[in-house]
């Protein structure tokens, strides 16, 4: 089996290190016996999402996921009859606003977004940078990570997360976080999630391989893989001590 995974804009929506989710993921289908090709799309390329199983975008400051969001819009359509037919789409941080239908900035100007999903995003003057933990939907494990985000994002029925015992969603403290639908994946957690999480680096992983029709192989077991886990572990237990 061989997978291409479409990395958008990784020289200016990787702020925190997102590049690692598709370097672990492509470990993992390895270690599973894929073949795996990763393509990055720069701001001076046209994106082709012929015969792409996944595509991603990470986080960037404010300037440049309006940017990226410009760059990304004449390509809207293909990027939705791409997902439609079968790729996977996977958003973090704050590329997940890009997603919906607006982003209002703080100055009050409404950018269009790509219209994948009805949400809408207003920012804020406050940055809300905290820990998380948030309960998922589409699999078992809690999750862990990081969130740094002025906005908030409403009109989302759908979410990733059902709840955040720790942490801010997407309208509230503790709320349900991020999005979920057919083939769209988001979340406003930033960097690393998928090093970070075990089980929705797994998710994701089966999701591509039942998007070809296959069940998920058992994995040639790792080094790697038992170090993911242990730092799971940890983390999680020392932020769960948090939850007041």
């Amino acid at each position: 089996m061989k997978f291409t995974l479409l990395h958008l804009y990784p020289e200016a929506m990787s702020l925190y290190g997102e590049y690692a989710n598709l370097t672990l993921l492509s470990r993992l289908l390895t270690a599973q016996g894929a073949e795996v090709t990763v393509k990055a799309v720069g701001f001076d390329d046209a994106p082709d999402f012929a015969g792409v199983d996944l595509i991603y975008m990470g986080a960037g400051t404010e300037r440049t996921q309006k940017a990226a969001m410009e760059r990304l819009l004449p390509h809207a359509d293909v990027l939705r009859t791409a997902a439609e037919n079968g790729a996977l789409v996977l958003f973090t941080g704050n590329a997940m606003e890009i997603l919906g239908a607006s982003i209002t900035d703080q100055a009050g100007k409404v950018h269009e977004g790509l219209h994948l999903a009805d949400f809408t995003t207003v920012e804020t003057d406050k940055r809300i940078p905290h820990d998380v933990i948030a309960q998922p939907i589409l699999w078992a494990e809690p999750t862990v990570g990081f969130m740094n985000k002025c906005s908030t994002t409403t009109g989302i029925e759908t979410p990733l997360f059902s709840a955040l015992p720790l942490g801010f969603g997407n309208e509230a403290k503790g709320g349900p976080e991020g999005y979920q639908a057919g083939n769209l994946l988001a979340t406003h957690l930033t960097g690393p999630v998928l090093v970070k999480n075990p089980a929705f680096l797994r998710y994701v992983a089966r999701r591509l391989w039942e998007l070809r029709g296959e069940t998920m192989p058992e994995e040639k077991r790792e080094p790697w893989m038992d170090h993911a886990e242990g730092s799971y572990t940890v983390t999680y237990t020392e932020l769960k001590g948090r939850i007041s």
